[in-house]
């Protein structure tokens, strides 16, 4: 029997009919505070209610301000509760996982009869294990330098008051060196070791979220717990928990993620890291000076100057594309496995290690960090023998100042991977964005199903409540030269002076990439001073909060971004009027991953560039472009200063893909 929600009154009815009434006009949310009905928001609530009622798939598209967060978790909390199911809500972005923890869940909380139980569940990498703080503080200065035993009496303290005993309940940044040594790890901080102890906070958050009634988490989690990843003890029945149903919110990041999350990555840094929590030679001082284990000492220097060859010959048989930063390896042994006899006379001291120590806390330990030096050289060998069937294999170097190199591996096509894990269960998963869509077409969100295996899901799009006739104005510049010509820089700053002087500044500038951005950067900064305005700059030592925070309390600033600015970013009110977009936003064509997938269509017979980089381009337009409006009340204008828009024949997919706003063309 399943407990009382919302209304217990009307029960009797389908939770479809009750959602209807509960968004209605005089229902239930309209008693709390700020209550504007949206008869979308109400349609939404209904399809997701229908999705679970019936254990089915569905894709929504829902429009900025929609309101789609409340729209799903409204049936979602009813649905688990009468049910005795458990809400599991993934998202991408810190953002939206604050809302729904902070502000939504806690409002539809209020309005229910009873309550219901929310936890928030962070990768467990985030949490302090008070036993290997304990067991850290124990060995001190054979694992810790004088610096170190300061920071790591101060995780002492803060950990006797902390509220969740994560990272981001800190007042200080820990460095990784010692955090790792006291953080919750897979092998390390077990039901078994730890489940027992009532301070352990990965443990206690792991049993709080199998007893909620709502697991809020992020997409990397969701597939680390459904076992994509690790297949570690996190692993449950259903998608993670028994009888759960999932609700994947930012659901247009969801291929990216999972080619990410079923690939693997191996960087000369990981694997130093890893080598000084054995032994760092500069410092003295590791697992191995712990339990005085000479040999071990000894193998592991040898293992430290073979990663560095490694890694060179890695280098020096690269030739980096023209952005510098990865070269695609398409023969396997392209270099020669000159670190596995290395790795295995490591693994072979940490068993001969483990079994002279009598401390079970050491022994584990050193065991955990063997099992790192096989998982280390299993993902090296898969790398040189290019053994994954699908996958694209690449060398990435690091950008600025780090000197690292990674190996990388990704999946070119994850749909079946996706269809697998999330369609093809009798269970409910619904999956919803803003931006899903690319056209007006029979089937407007088909790119985006193809692409997650979920062809045969039943989709929707729910338009925007905003009135984008009176609220935004669109400028298409054609008088611009082609982006690709060497006269387009100085006809971008020209422009965009002039849309930032029509805006007075409040303006976000977005670009394709950081050469261009900080070049025009360099030549307008004084300019936009002189105009009276405010320049930001992304990268130039200011966090993007606090970047966007400076933005948001300077009404006259004009901010430069790349990628991250395209999405995730709500800046409501007057703050931003204006938003510029310097070039359509195609992919990087000789990024690795995205040259495999333009390759697979191809094989295939198909047209790469019109069924994936328009695509793409389009949906990440369509994000940028939805940064302007975020309320009823917003006003601004939109600016596409690059000419292919209106001169190439893809450019009316683009044009098609943007609100329903006035357009006005700019010839001169």
């Amino acid at each position: 029997m399943g407990r009382s929600t919302f209304d217990s009154k009307g029960k009797r009815e389908a939770l479809p009919e009750r959602m209807v009434s509960f968004f209605g006009p005089d229902g239930i949310l309209s008693m709390s505070g700020g209550f504007e009905f949206r008869p979308q928001q109400q349609d939404m609530a209904k399809l997701v209610s229908e999705a679970l009622t019936s254990s089915s798939s569905l894709i929504v598209e829902a429009g900025t301000g929609v309101g789609k967060s409340l729209a799903y978790l409204a049936p979602s909390v009813n649905f688990a509760l009468e049910n005795d199911r458990k809400a599991v809500i993934s998202t991408h972005t810190i953002n939206l996982q604050e809302q729904l923890v902070d502000k939504d869940l806690p409002l539809l909380s209020k309005l229910s009869e009873n309550g219901f139980s929310v936890v928030l569940m962070k990768g467990r990498g985030n949490y302090l294990c008070p036993r290997r703080l304990r067991i850290s503080l124990s060995n001190g200065s054979d694992l810790f330098d004088i610096d170190d035993l300061d920071e790591l009496d101060a995780i002492r303290d803060w950990a006797e008051d902390t509220h969740d005993g994560t990272l981001s309940d800190m007042d200080f940044e820990p460095s990784m060196r010692v955090w790792s040594q006291v953080c919750s790890e897979s092998h390390l901080c077990t039901p078994r070791t730890c489940g027992h102890d009532s301070t352990c906070f990965y443990q206690a958050t792991r049993k709080q979220a199998v007893m909620a009634d709502v697991v809020v988490i992020n997409h990397t989690l969701l597939f680390t717990m459904m076992g994509a990843n690790d297949g570690s003890d996190d692993i449950g029945e259903g998608f993670i928990f028994p009888e759960d149903f999932l609700i994947i919110d930012e659901a247009h990041t969801l291929e990216n993620v999972a080619a990410k999350q079923l690939g693997l990555r191996v960087s000369r840094a990981g694997i130093r890291f890893d080598l000084n929590r054995l032994y760092d030679v500069k410092r003295k001082r590791g697992m191995f000076q712990t339990i005085r284990h000479a040999d071990g000492v000894h193998c592991v220097t040898e293992l430290n100057d073979a990663v560095s060859n490694f890694f060179g010959s890695v280098e020096s048989s690269c030739e980096f594309n023209s952005w510098g930063n990865e070269y695609r390896v398409r023969r396997s042994a392209f270099v020669e496995d000159t670190l596995s006899e290395y790795f295995l006379e490591v693994e072979k001291n940490i068993s001969i290690a483990s079994e002279k120590v009598t401390n079970d806390s050491n022994r584990n330990e050193i065991l955990e960090l063997g099992r790192r030096m096989k998982e280390w050289r299993i993902s090296i060998n898969e790398f040189l023998e290019q053994s994954l069937d699908g996958h694209v294999y690449w060398v990435e170097r690091s950008k600025g100042s780090g000197d690292n190199i990674v190996l990388n591996s990704a999946p070119s096509d994850v749909s079946d991977e996706l269809n697998n894990l999330f369609f093809t269960k009798n269970n409910a998963c619904v999956l919803t964005s803003a931006t899903l869509s690319v056209g007006e077409n029979k089937e407007p969100m088909g790119y985006f199903k193809n692409r997650v295996g979920a062809e045969s899901v039943n989709s929707v799009r729910i338009g925007s409540p905003f009135d984008y006739e009176k609220q935004m104005r669109v400028y298409l510049v054609k008088s611009i030269q082609d982006p690709r010509s060497d006269g387009y820089e100085a006809d971008l700053t020209r422009w965009i002076e002039h849309f930032v002087s029509k805006s007075k500044g409040r303006a976000f500038v977005l670009f394709t990439s950081y050469k261009l951005m900080n070049s025009v950067a360099l030549k307008m900064d004084v300019k936009i001073k002189n105009m009276g305005y405010k320049l930001l700059v992304q990268g130039k030592k200011m966090p993007r909060n606090k970047l966007l925070n400076a933005f948001r309390q300077d009404s006259s600033s004009v901010l430069f971004g790349t990628d991250s600015f395209w999405a995730g970013v709500d800046v409501p009110g007057d703050a931003l009027s204006n938003v510029i977009v310097t070039r359509l936003p195609f992919a990087v064509p000789d990024h690795p991953l995205t040259a495999s997938r333009l390759e697979a269509i191809e094989a295939s017979g198909g047209n790469s560039f019109l069924e994936y980089t328009v695509p793409e381009a389009i949906l990440k337009l369509r994000q940028g472009v939805g940064r302007l409006i975020r309320s009823s009340s917003d006003q601004g204008i939109v600016v596409v200063l690059d000419n292919r828009i209106l001169l190439k024949q893809y450019g009316k997919a683009f044009i098609r893909a943007l609100p329903n706003a006035p357009i006005e063309i700019v010839e001169d």
